[in-house]
């Protein structure tokens, strides 16, 4: 679709990346010192996993499209975000409309720490993650740019650390540590 050729080098790093991702992701509960769950629970969790990163790249792949639209003009990756973020509002407020949730949304409203808190964590989130996203898909591949923003389990490990007291095992680490190096497989070769 966006008829980019990846080198294989890069396909290389990616892969590795991705193994460490998988790595991290796969650790056992008992081993890190989180609560074991449900079998059936972890297996939707997983498809839910897996239908989200399916729109996740199936969406950067659109947006880098929407971006090159016209050859001699690149869409600006400010100008694409603010573009995402007011369909995604107006979807969410058909959504609450059809709901019929206008009463929650107003209760909500009302809750100073909680709006406070809901409104630093849409800045970082879907403001600068998605705004930097987009930086990405405009000057690289979209294939490297969706390997690189699928570190997030790696990156996650010191705020579990920090936040939750929570260890990680040595195949967590080991899952990270190999994500780092397909990353550095991607930049330095």
């Amino acid at each position: 679709m966006l008829r980019e050729t990846i080198p294989a080098f890069d396909l290389v790093g990616m892969a590795v990346t991705l193994v460490g991702v998988v790595v991290v992701i796969l650790e056992r509960e008992e081993l890190s010192g989180e609560v074991a769950v449900p079998k059936k629970l972890k297996s939707y969790g997983v498809l839910s996993g897996l239908i989200a990163a399916a729109g996740q790249g199936g969406g950067l792949v659109l947006a880098k499209k929407g971006i090159e639209l016209y050859p001699e003009l690149t869409l600006n990756p400010l100008s694409a975000t603010l573009m995402r973020m007011i369909l995604g509002a107006l979807v969410l407020w058909i959504v609450l409309l059809i709901a019929g949730r206008w009463s929650e949304l107003r209760m909500a409203i009302r809750n100073r720490r909680g709006m406070s808190e809901t409104a630093a964590a849409a800045i970082l989130g879907p403001f600068l993650g998605v705004t930097l996203s987009m930086v990405a898909v405009t000057y690289t591949q979209a294939g490297v740019a969706q390997t690189l923003l699928s570190l997030m389990p790696v990156m996650i490990i010191p705020v579990v650390w920090l936040l939750y007291k929570q260890k990680t095992s040595w195949r967590g680490i080991l899952g990270a540590v190999t994500a780092i190096i397909g990353v550095a497989i991607i930049f330095l070769i």
